[in-house]
């Protein structure tokens, strides 16, 4: 079976972004490159640029999180957008708790944790940066939204 792996575009803020995520998530990052790290005379990296994130992963489970800062010169990422959420399968209500907890903290509720009337634990929320997630624990489904 295929594995998906979000990905996301930060303005600036995607190192701090990911120490927030591995202080919830635990583990260790796999990767982290800042764009200085890919500069050269043919490719030369902005001062104001070159410590920025241009690759960091987190792994979580099976699954990688990832993400970069988005150069100036490509223009902001909407911080706002809508269209996507990262959806949590927890393997249990306390894993989702925990989940909640730590990645809602600061951020804008939209459903908090509880139990939904599709007879699953869920939460639907943005944390602090701007990013959509949902938390589900399904006891039929054992940790598989």
């Amino acid at each position: 079976m295929a594995l998906i792996n979000p990905y996301i575009n930060f303005n600036g803020n995607a190192e701090e972004a990911f120490h927030f995520y591995k202080s919830v998530f635990g583990g260790e990052f796999a990767n982290i490159m800042r764009f200085k790290d890919m500069a050269s005379p043919q490719n030369p990296v902005p001062e104001n640029e070159a410590d920025k994130i241009m690759h960091i992963a987190l792994p979580i489970g099976k699954n990688i999180l990832m993400a970069n800062d988005v150069p100036e010169s490509m223009g902001r990422v909407n911080e706002n957008e809508n269209r996507s959420k990262i959806a949590i399968s927890a393997e249990s209500k306390e894993e989702a708790d925990k989940l909640f907890n730590g990645l809602s903290a600061g951020g804008n509720v939209e459903m908090p944790i509880g139990d939904s009337p599709l007879g699953s634990y869920f939460a639907m929320f943005r944390d602090k940066y701007g990013i959509e997630w949902m938390i589900d624990f399904d006891p039929k489904f054992k940790g598989q939204m």
